[in-house]
């Protein structure tokens, strides 16, 4: 028998048929595709190094860090953004104030109590703490109820007013109620469905996400209503006295957080879902529109603000949530001060001032294009981003297009394995 030679010259392997050869090529390409982005982005982001006043005139500044996932802390930084002292052993904090005594009351969620009313045991439950910095910041003492579900339940904010009471923003039942902390029982309650029109059972739903309350006179109280776009000032006796965004247009606020009272008529806000801080004023028609808008601190765009506090100085003191930092701004949008902290802060406040509605606070007077909004959502890959961000730590620069190059790469590697599999 015999065998056919093999041709002198044999044909070369066409990479575009060869299915072998074109996963390789594929694989390759998703993951140049991923370095190309993460690298470049990387190495074109803005430096986010402690920026330090020139004169070191704050005592320091406090932060409430909520945590992506499991793992808040209240932490001090001095004038440097040094950490003086940090606490946590809660799923995560927010709101928190410097006391006249020197300790800080502080909100927060924890879990595993057996204490649980109406819910089966181990529950979460969330309420105010209260921490002692000296000689190591340990707590001292706490008030707690338990809710259904940590997640949109949470009391975001709490604080002592002059008679000795504790005035709590209630998002488990939507209601805002003062509280007499040597016995425990409550003096005054406003509840939403008075205003709102209410569902059934509010724990089952995150149903108008009230997440803040400030003492602005006597029995007055401004209330943020998160999920309606507005801001409520209620009086006791009265209730609802008046409405800020009373059409709920999302270009003046949407989904905000921590509002300040400046004085009558004047008020600054974290607009958190439109990524901006903005002053709202009452203008002659007894309507509210934006007279001043920040967008951007250090060539930074922030991200989820949630926090914003007008300083004695006219200064703003912000806190960029999903960028993982507190920035002190001037009026015209310059940076004064801005500090690296741990991942999802929620709020921050400057020793000694905090947050307060001593009339009359600055108001704005560099007006910063009031028209601004960013509108860069993009559908689903937004929600994505803002999902993970609340899970885990991610550089401030990873944005939407870095998801879509991910996805791209993992629909090569697919495709590449399929083809490899096929040999």
């Amino acid at each position: 028998m015999i065998d056919k030679a093999a041709p002198d010259n044999p044909s070369p392997i066409n990479l575009l048929t060869d299915p072998f050869r074109r996963g390789i090529i594929l694989i390759a390409t998703g993951t140049l595709l991923v370095v190309l982005t993460f690298g470049g982005s990387w190495i074109f982001a803005a430096d986010t190094t402690n920026v330090t006043p020139d004169a070191d005139t704050a005592n320091g500044t406090l932060v409430g860090v909520q945590g992506p996932g499991r793992g808040g802390n209240v932490t001090m930084l001095d004038g440097n953004g040094t950490v003086s002292w940090s606490i946590g052993n809660a799923i995560g904090y927010t709101d928190v104030s410097y006391l006249e005594n020197g300790s800080v009351l502080a909100t927060f969620a924890a879990g595993g109590y057996k204490e649980c009313g109406q819910y089966e045991p181990p529950c979460k439950r969330t309420g105010v703490r209260i921490i002692q910095p000296e000689p190591e910041p340990h707590v001292v003492d706490e008030w707690t109820y338990p809710v259904r579900t940590r997640k949109d339940s949470e009391v975001h904010d709490a604080e002592i007013t002059p008679s000795g009471e504790l005035l709590v923003a209630d998002m488990e039942y939507e209601s805002i109620f003062t509280l007499n902390m040597s016995t425990g029982e409550r003096t005054w309650t406003w509840n939403a469905s008075s205003y709102y029109e209410a569902p059934d059972d509010p724990t089952r739903e995150d149903w108008l996400h009230i997440n803040d309350v400030d003492r602005i006179g006597e029995g007055r109280y401004l209330v943020s209503v998160r999920n309606a776009n507005q801001l409520l000032v209620i009086e006791r006796g009265e209730g609802v006295v008046e409405v800020i965004n009373k059409d709920r247009d999302p270009s003046i606020m949407y989904e905000q957080h921590n509002p300040q009272w400046l004085g009558d008529g004047a008020v600054v806000v974290a607009d958190s879902e439109n990524d901006r801080v903005v002053e709202l004023h009452r203008n002659d028609n007894g309507d509210w529109e934006v007279v001043w808008v920040l967008t951007e601190a250090d060539g930074i765009a922030f991200d989820w603000p949630r926090d914003a506090d007008r300083l004695p100085d006219g200064n703003t003191l912000i806190t960029d949530s999903r960028n993982n930092r507190v920035v002190e701004v001037h009026r015209n949008g310059s940076v004064v001060a801005s500090y690296t902290v741990q991942a999802l802060p929620y709020e921050a406040d400057r020793l000694p001032v905090g947050e307060s509605a001593r009339n009359p606070y600055p108001v704005a007077s560099d007006n910063i294009d009031p028209d601004t909004t960013r509108g860069r959502d993009i559908p689903i890959l937004s929600l994505l981003l803002a999902g993970l961000r609340d899970t885990i730590a991610l550089p401030y620069w990873v944005s939407e297009l870095h998801l879509a190059a991910v996805l791209a790469a993992l629909s090569l590697y697919a495709w590449g394995g399929w083809l490899i599999g096929r040999e």
